[in-house]
């Protein structure tokens, strides 16, 4: 997905559910903050969305926009609608997002998580597309590891899956070769 494609995606959420701002809070929230990042980031069709405002019509988005529909047949991308819980974010993440509003979102408004709260969502869930991302985030220096290990402690877990959390994050950055 490119940076217009997401762009497309929150012009055509606001058609479907009137609503004037979103919250993108998968791995293309990347776009946000790094409009044109190398294709290891790109790679997905989806963009994860929810209606700040009125997340209960992300259903709306996903009916229209998602997975099969004539959209994502037509253009390649699709929408998936989300809600604010897919997401485990740091404490504070609201404050660190980036605004994505401009002409090609007809003025409406794509709140796109900061890299490093991204990273924390990613690491927490853990899939292997999810270890894949992380340690490309480290490999392109897009995160460092003192800055993801702070954000630890904010996470909204117990004392053990904080431990847990690190020692995964530790590992992958082994394997990015971060010193």
């Amino acid at each position: 997905m490119t940076r217009a494609e997401l762009e497309h995606i929150i012009r055509a959420s606001a058609d479907i559910t009137r609503e004037y701002e979103f919250m993108i809070v998968g791995s293309q929230s990347i776009l946000g903050s790094k409009p044109n990042p190398p294709a290891v980031f790109t790679m997905s069709a989806e963009a994860d969305i929810y209606p700040l405002n009125a997340p209960e019509l992300a259903d709306e988005i996903d009916g229209a926009i998602g997975e099969g529909s004539n959209f994502h047949t037509t253009h390649g991308y699709y929408a998936q609608g989300v809600g604010p819980d897919t997401a485990t974010l740091p404490e504070g993440w609201q404050a660190r997002v980036c605004r994505v509003q401009n002409e090609n979102t007809n003025g409406f408004v794509g709140y796109c998580l900061d890299v490093p709260d991204l990273f924390m969502s990613k690491a927490w869930a853990a899939r292997d597309k999810d270890r894949d991302f992380c340690v490309a985030l480290f490999a392109h220096q897009y995160v460092a590891l003192d800055q993801v290990l702070e954000l630890v402690s904010l996470m909204p877990l117990d004392g053990k899956q904080q431990m847990q959390l690190r020692a995964r994050i530790r590992r992958w950055a082994k394997v990015a070769e971060v010193p």
